[in-house]
């Protein structure tokens, strides 16, 4: 069983920058498929990255080359670099985790992730 817990979320102009962060607790979070979603009011999840426990990453096409995923295993903290950011990324920003194998996150859904974080609201102004 693994708790999550976000942190970092703010309001940025855009072109700014802003670096989520997601603790884990309860169990080795490197053994776990990583992820960051995203929503919006009335939309469904979307993936933003994610992170195998090989180290392999993916990325949605709209953040890719603006976003990074990381994982500091001392500390069991999961990070979400975000870099160049547009209106387009205001969402409320999800940490998540599964015991199974990861797929690319263009085509996981939020059913495919047990554990979820509180999330942390992102907001970028033009």
């Amino acid at each position: 069983q693994v708790q999550l817990h976000e942190s970092g979320g703010g309001s940025v102009q855009a072109g700014g920058s802003l670096r989520l962060s997601c603790t884990a607790s309860g169990d080795d979070y490197s053994t776990y498929c990583l992820a960051w979603l995203r929503q919006t009011p009335g939309k469904e999840h979307e993936g933003v990255a994610s992170l195998d426990n090989d180290g392999s990453t993916s990325y949605a096409d709209s953040v890719d080359g603006r976003f990074t995923i990381s994982l500091d295993k001392a500390s069991n903290t999961l990070y979400l670099q975000m870099n160049r950011l547009t209106p387009e990324d205001s969402a409320m920003y999800y940490c998540a985790a599964d015991a199974a194998i990861c797929w690319d996150i263009t085509v996981m859904t939020s059913a495919d992730f047990d554990y979820w974080g509180q999330g942390t609201q992102v907001t970028v102004s033009s």
